[in-house]
């Protein structure tokens, strides 16, 4: 009897379609270009220029090491989560047990719970690596920064290229970091499939809606896009209303 029935196979492809497909469309497509992360890339490449002129660089190692401080952060609680889905999988039987005296119709088989719980493990892995791996290239970039040239050298080529190498390092962090988030969201996904393929599917769409819609439709984005809210009106129009109108003005005489 093979272990995944036709429709768990379906829904942990349409599960990998979705995630594979998202993150090429994200960085190897035209399309990619234009979303959130990209953009911040932009700037990640504007303040290393603006860092270049400034005498005192205090600010920007703090602002460095609150990103490490972050990517820290999501690398020990990937950790955790990879102990929690151990423990899963060591509790198998008991888990397996109490399912199988719900009322709700759930999955009961051990090896097919036991697979699941393994998949579980392997995401949280990569999230791991993915985020641990970003914090160590912000410290790289955290070397790269204490080691810029003064302000007195910066339309020399030596300190052009020093910039160019420490944005493409500080570029890769955010890109490892981001993939890493990317993991973890997939991974809330992926726990629908304990549940039922079904719901997999449906996670994963919504999933998928969800940081599709903050890249390319939210209003972090408008922002770096420096566009303005749509329900603001605009700095050179006053608001209509008693007392504003043309006709209600004072003339002087």
């Amino acid at each position: 009897m093979p272990l995944f029935d036709p429709l768990d196979l379906a829904a942990i492809t349409v599960f990998g379609l979705a995630w594979a497909s998202y993150a090429i469309a994200m960085e190897w497509t035209r399309i990619g270009r234009l979303n959130l992360n990209a953009r911040m890339d932009d700037v990640r490449a504007e303040w290393m220029r603006r860092m270049l002129s400034r005498e005192v660089r205090i600010v920007d190692a703090q602002i460095m090491a609150a990103l490490q401080n972050g990517a820290a952060f999501f690398a020990s609680t990937s950790l955790i989560a990879v102990g929690g889905a151990l423990s899963l999988l060591r509790s198998t039987a008991e888990v397996v047990s109490v399912l199988s005296s719900l009322p709700v119709a759930l999955p009961t088989a051990r090896e097919l719970w036991e697979a699941k719980a393994i998949g579980l493990v392997v995401i949280f892995v990569y999230t791991f690596y993915k985020f641990a791996w970003s914090y160590r290239l912000f410290n790289y970039v955290a070397i790269m920064l204490g080691a810029t040239p003064p302000p007195a050298e910066r339309d020399t080529e030596a300190a052009r290229r020093h910039v160019a190498r420490t944005t493409r390092l500080f570029q890769s962090a955010g890109r490892h970091f981001n993939r890493g988030q990317r993991a973890l969201f997939f991974a809330l996904a992926y726990l629908g499939w304990f549940v039922g393929p079904w719901v997999l599917i449906g996670a994963t769409v919504a999933v998928v809606l969800v940081v599709w819609h903050r890249q390319f439709a939210s209003e972090s984005l408008r922002a770096v896009r420096d566009e303005p809210p749509e329900d603001t009106a605009a700095p050179d129009q006053p608001p209509s209303g008693p007392g504003n109108s043309a006709d209600d003005l004072p003339v002087s005489r």
